[in-house]
């Protein structure tokens, strides 16, 4: 058809220019007409239905010509439709995600996609998860939401197989809500009869959203799909009534094992945070409360260190205040800042140091005590902002208008690594007994005991203790407390210390004060001699 259109230019190369434009105006308005008409659906120029001109339209669109589609055609659309697909999974997992949930996130399929979903992401945690309403993602923060969830471990009831038993499921929030509030308002969960002794800590936890992002590059390299995790209001009861330490245990020996797909979060957040934790061996119960807590990475192996190196964390611990914060620090005649971790516990109570401690914390059965520590973390492993790097840009050339040299013993330290802790304790109002048992002590520290509880006792009112203890970065890898790290243990140790010196300056200053007392009774003496004889 187009050659039979074309067919006059051809023929008019002996005719005038005049005569040639017309022809080819002619040309022009035959091959327009013939596009409309293909477009319309007749090609003789008649009129056609809608379809045929959205088909010829979309035609015109892909392949840029009004020919029917062929194979090729429909290859290459099926391979780009592929290939852009697999290019958005794995550049944004969150998007593709959101967009399957989206098209999945039918009346039908909710209970489907919520047990599916929830599943694939608490692989490797033994918990129960209850989502009361379907999945709702939301595009414009590229983070999927779950509300209303209700999260619970438990030790096995006997009732149904493990999957039904752990897992993700679709129901309400009352049963979790009626056990949170029990537990929160009468003492049942110490002496409730009707769960297993599971020696590990169990939990009841209701939170109104979660929002997370997926990485799908990160659940390639081992790290778990879950890429960033927003906890907004949970409430709930910790239980770890049911643990049990055989004698002469070291908690050393529960650090967590590194297992493939173990979570490594880039950026975790929670907000307001409530929760009741009944500790074992009959200890009261008490609140807990978190205001505020962002860390720039949550890792599931270095739980700890990950906590220790948080941006910022505010709550209450037993009604005393505790804040964790980055704290800029300069070194004496150095260039280079040091970003360390400032903790700070205010108004502590000491029973919570001194349950099942050995040492001066064990020694001490009433009393309150005040801790701040910085923690500095090796230089590698800041973890800075553009504002804080703006900041010590600035602080870095002030300070060099003054100082031309940077400590080498700082740049040497900054590489090594280790963790070091300078803590700062105020003991207030404590009162010590001397133990019964005192293995752990050699015979030279045991005959110490007794001064140091002394020493306590009498200055029960106000005592500061500063101490440094020097830590290991392995000795984190897989630790989730203070007690399998032993920092607590390691703390102790320089308490002990810094008691023991305390005692032997306090004799020395009596030794010091007893003599200078003779010296001085002495020359008085000679004086009321030396007065008599000249009286005499």
């Amino acid at each position: 058809m187009l050659g039979r259109i074309l067919r006059p230019v051809r023929l008019v190369r002996g005719v005038s220019r005049v005569a040639r434009g017309r022809v080819l105006q002619t040309a022009r308005w035959q091959r327009a007409r013939w596009q409309v008409g293909s477009i319309r659906g007749v090609h003789g120029g008649g009129g056609g239905d809608t379809s045929s001109s959205l088909f010829g339209r979309v035609r015109w669109l892909l392949k840029r010509s009004y020919k029917p589609f062929n194979v090729d055609d429909f290859s290459a659309i099926f391979s780009w439709l592929l290939v852009s697909h697999a290019v958005l999974f794995v550049v944004s997992t969150t998007t593709f995600a959101s967009l399957f949930i989206y098209t999945m996130n039918t009346v039908s399929a909710q209970e489907w996609l919520a047990q599916k979903v929830g599943n694939f992401v608490t692989k490797n945690t033994p918990t129960t998860v209850i989502f009361e309403h379907a999945i709702v993602p939301f595009w414009w923060s590229h983070k999927i939401a779950f509300t209303n969830v209700f999260v619970s471990r438990r030790p096995e009831s006997h009732r149904g197989t493990p999957e039904q038993r752990y897992g993700v499921v679709k129901g309400s929030q009352s049963e979790a809500v009626q056990r949170a509030r029990l537990a929160l308002s009468e003492n049942l969960l110490v002496s409730e009869q009707e769960f297993d002794d599971g020696n590990y800590t169990q939990f009841d936890l209701t939170i109104d959203k979660v929002e997370i992002s997926l990485s799908f590059t990160k659940w390639l390299n081992g790290g778990g799909i879950v890429d960033e995790v927003s906890i907004n209001g949970l409430r709930g009861v910790v239980d770890r009534t049911h643990l049990k330490w055989s004698p002469g245990d070291d908690p050393a020996n529960y650090k967590n094992i590194h297992q493939p797909g173990d979570f490594e979060l880039s950026r975790f957040q929670l907000d307001d945070v409530l929760f009741t934790l009944y500790q074992p061996n009959g200890f009261r119960p008490f609140q807990v409360s978190i205001i505020n807590c962002q860390l720039p990475r949550l890792r599931k192996h270095w739980l700890l260190y990950d906590i220790l190196n948080a941006h910022s964390v505010s709550g209450t611990y037993d009604n005393s205040m505790f804040t964790i914060h980055k704290k800029l620090l300069w070194a004496k005649d150095s260039l280079e800042p040091r970003m360390v971790t400032q903790l700070r516990v205010d108004n502590l109570d000491i029973d919570h140091l001194n349950a099942g401690i050995e040492g001066p914390f064990g020694w001490i059965t009433e009393g309150r005590v005040d801790m701040t520590g910085n923690v500095h973390f090796p230089q590698q492993d800041l973890t800075t902002t553009p504002w804080t790097d703006a900041v010590i840009a600035k602080l870095r050339q002030v300070r060099g208008q003054t100082t031309h040299m940077a400590s080498k013993g700082d740049h040497a330290d900054s590489q090594s690594d280790k963790i070091m802790v300078d803590f700062s304790l105020r003991l207030k109002n404590i009162r010590a007994e001397v133990p019964l048992f005192t293995r752990q002590l050699t015979y030279a520290n045991n005959a110490l005991i007794r001064p140091i509880v002394g020493y306590m006792n009498s200055r029960r009112t106000y005592i500061p203790i500063n101490c440094e203890v020097t830590k290991s970065v392995t000795d984190f890898m897989g630790s989730w407390t203070i007690y399998d790290s032993h920092l607590i243990q390691d703390l102790g140790v320089q308490v002990y210390d810094s008691f023991a010196q305390y005692v032997a300056d306090d004799e020395q200053r009596s030794i010091r004060v007893r003599r200078v007392t003779f010296w001085s009774l002495q020359l008085m003496l000679q004086v009321v001699l030396m007065a008599l004889g000249a009286i005499a």
